[in-house]
């Protein structure tokens, strides 16, 4: 089967059918072919994240999906039992709200010499609740050890580090401002790595996903 083929089925899988449309109607072009207009998504840390880039019919459709586990090569490790958990579902829905609504979430990262510090808002009383929902979260899953990772090459380095990362998350009417420090240089980039990932999600949304997974795709 093509690599793009095996991204596609991932994704719809991942994203239920509303999603599946739109992957399977760009079969060979996922990552720069879809383009803001077909759905472009988050918080850092995880990140806050994303309702209005999805495109028409799609809202409310993603379904609990996105993570490493799923099919040979493709998703892989921890979320790969949890797909059918009450509690992925819920952190799922939470993205795909913060995905389709991206272009109502305003971002800011600053990077500080051990972590970072977002501040990560919405105008949208709903998409400002959906942030801090989806933070807190992340912060718990994080507490945890209960990895959720959409196709992010950094996320499973913050997870194996968890005890390494101090957390500090402070609501915004708007939103959240999230700071994560650490005295791990290794922790310390992937920290800031990983806000990058979220920032390019919340400018493209859907079609930054569809990035990261073809990349990850092609890593393997």
């Amino acid at each position: 089967m093509k690599r793009s083929s095996k991204i596609a089925i991932a994704l719809a899988a991942a994203l239920g059918i509303g999603a599946t449309l739109a992957v399977f109607a760009h079969p060979g072009g996922m990552g720069q072919g879809m383009g803001p207009g077909t759905g472009p998504g988050t918080g850092s840390g995880m990140g806050p994240g994303m309702r209005g880039e999805m495109g028409p019919g799609m809202r409310g459709e993603m379904g609990p999906g996105m993570m490493r586990g799923m099919g040979p090569g493709m998703m892989r490790g921890p979320m790969a039992g949890g797909m059918h958990d009450d509690a992925f579902r819920a952190d799922m829905g939470l993205v795909h709200e913060m995905l389709g609504s991206h272009e109502s979430i305003q971002r800011k990262v600053t990077n500080l010499p051990n972590g970072i510090r977002t501040v990560t808002e919405s105008d949208d009383p709903q998409v400002a609740a959906t942030i801090k929902a989806h933070v807190a979260s992340m912060e718990k899953r994080l507490e945890e050890g209960r990895e959720f990772n959409l196709f992010s090459p950094t996320i499973p380095v913050l997870f194996e580090n968890k005890g390494k990362i101090r957390t500090a998350v402070e609501q915004t009417a708007k939103g959240v401002v999230f700071t994560q420090t650490s005295d791990d240089a290794k922790v310390v980039a992937a920290l800031q790595e990983h806000a990058v990932e979220v920032s390019e999600l919340v400018r493209d949304g859907m079609a930054a996903m569809m990035r990261a997974a073809q990349a990850r795709a092609q890593a393997r």
